[in-house]
């Protein structure tokens, strides 16, 4: 991530422990920590369908994702993901979602690897239809509604989505 110490140029600068990069000439310190982003299963019951998007773009491009993104700073996971829903679908998601749960996950992005604390939550809206969303963003190809027990894993765009989709079944489907 750096070449050089931001603080002093100093190219002495290290990266320990896979976290911690370091300057020995001026004793800057900074921690690359984990990024926090979510996800969003939105189960449409009556036509037995989760709602994925494709992927307009790298990385993953053309496979499953859940909505979702990174959470800027000053925001809490739901305030990100509700934005999310916004830029990504042009839907204001209404109030109901459930916690589901949380997996790491690597983002690599023009380069740089991300690792990622991403928090998966569902909600369930009845009558959601395609008419429903305006795709506003590029990154966003399409919007599909899956069945997903019918839907090959391989189709998924990262592993924490894989894990989630997994987490979400054995609760729907295996009570």
């Amino acid at each position: 991530m750096f070449r050089f110490c931001p603080a002093c140029a100093s190219s002495a600068i290290s990266f320990e422990r896979g976290k911690v990069f370091r300057c020995p000439d001026c004793g800057f310190v900074f921690y690359h920590n984990t990024a926090a982003a979510t996800g969003c299963i939105i189960s449409v019951p009556d036509r037995e369908a989760v709602v994925f998007l494709a992927r307009g773009r790298e990385p993953a491009l053309g496979k499953l994702d859940f909505p979702g993104g990174f959470v800027d700073p000053g925001e809490g996971a739901l305030e990100g993901l509700r934005r999310e829903c916004r830029e990504e679908l042009g839907w204001d998601a209404p109030p109901g979602f459930s916690f589901l749960a949380s997996f790491p996950n690597v983002y690599p992005y023009k380069g740089i690897t991300y690792r990622t604390c991403d928090l998966f939550f569902t909600i369930s809206v009845p009558g959601l239809s395609e008419k429903d969303f305006r795709l506003e963003e590029k990154e966003i190809a399409s919007v599909r509604f899956v069945d997903p027990r019918t839907l090959s894993f391989d189709e998924l765009a990262f592993d924490s989505t894989r894990r989630a989709l997994r987490a979400y079944l054995d609760k729907e489907f295996h009570r």
